[in-house]
């Protein structure tokens, strides 16, 4: 990956290789998908006020640890209370993460990716350039990634990304190696905002 830069005449550009350019449209895939599923049957009755307005969501929260952590509970101390906000809430918060996660990958696949493609070691760098929208959606749609990928790591505190990192399991030293990738990209991309 080349860093993300300010250019000149406005905007901020990155070059990501194809295989990071697929990994990134991926794992945000998953969080849409995670998401979507999520906003699925409702959980509990709705009110039809709530419902023609389109804020007719569950009122219980997700069972997923990964869910749990990107739609947390308004009030610890408020079971009943927590519940009425994510019922009004939820629905809204989901459909912005959603499209937070779209814009990035729509903004891989205008630089230039293709999706199954046969080789994507074999394609040409993904070259991206952001607006000021895109770039918001681009930080809280990697915050989205990371913090799905810490869940499933298991790590809550700084000592954690060393020791996932020392793991001997191949699978959770390479997704450790992902989550401080997708960290750096999301630095650099504060950095070119600067």
């Amino acid at each position: 990956m080349k860093p993300f830069k300010k250019r000149r005449r406005g905007g901020i550009t990155a070059t990501f290789e194809a295989g990071e350019a697929h990994l990134l449209a991926s794992l945000s895939g998953q969080v849409i998908e995670l998401l979507r599923d999520r906003n699925g049957a409702d959980e509990s009755t709705a009110d039809p006020l709530a419902a023609q307005l389109g804020m007719g969501g569950p009122s219980l929260p997700p069972e997923d640890p990964v869910l749990k952590r990107l739609l947390p509970d308004a009030y610890r101390d408020d079971e009943e209370g927590a519940g009425e906000f994510r019922r009004f809430t939820e629905r809204s918060l989901t459909s912005v993460k959603v499209t937070n996660a779209e814009i990035l990958i729509r903004s891989l696949v205008d630089g230039g990716l293709v999706f199954g493609a046969p080789d994507a070691e074999a394609e040409e760098p993904i070259e991206i350039e952001l607006g000021d929208d895109e770039v918001q959606a681009w930080l809280r749609a990697l915050t989205d990634v990371r913090l799905s990928l810490a869940v499933r790591l298991g790590i809550e505190q700084d000592e954690d990304i060393y020791l996932v990192a020392q793991s001997e399991d191949e699978a959770i030293a390479a997704m450790s190696e992902i989550y401080d990738w997708l960290g750096y990209v999301q630095e650099t991309l504060i950095a070119a905002l600067d």
